[in-house]
């Protein structure tokens, strides 16, 4: 079945789509849609080719589907990578580029850049904030020196 035929059997009913606002923009919740918008663009049920950046336990997961397989076998027509958080934002960034890079979504490249980079600043540990300053004339120790 070809992309085209499968996104007009799937654009206008299927479970992933989230409509908020009636005459507001459509999202879709679906693997492999790195935008979250509703277009055959970014669809990750209807191209041949798709990329899906999420996150795991351990890392940030990079999956693709594999171009000559079976419709009917959907997990092995699937290839997946995990980037490990100790390998550094950067890491993943050139594996996110570099997938796109090689020919296989190359009008992905800056959705899937924006997705990693915002996966990795997810998660970096937080830093505690510094403790406020006292301002003003009291202070604890001069108020006693003082009298």
């Amino acid at each position: 079945m070809s992309s085209d035929l499968q996104w007009y059997l799937i654009r206008n009913y299927n479970s992933y789509l989230v409509k908020k606002v009636p005459e507001g923009p459509i999202f879709s919740r679906e693997p492999g849609n790195l935008r979250n918008l509703h277009s055959y663009k970014y669809s990750g049920l209807a191209n041949k080719k798709a990329i899906d950046i999420s996150d795991s336990g351990n890392g940030i997961k990079i999956t693709t589907k594999k171009t000559k397989s079976s419709p009917q076998a959907v997990r092995g027509s699937l290839t997946s990578t995990t980037i490990r958080n100790r390998s550094g934002g950067r890491r993943a960034l050139g594996a996110a580029a570099q997938l796109t890079k090689r020919g296989y979504r190359g009008d992905l490249r800056a959705a899937a850049l924006g997705r990693t980079s915002a996966l990795v600043e997810a998660q970096k540990e937080k830093k505690n904030p510094p403790q406020k300053k006292v301002r003003g004339k009291y202070r604890a120790g001069a108020a006693d020196s003082s009298a």
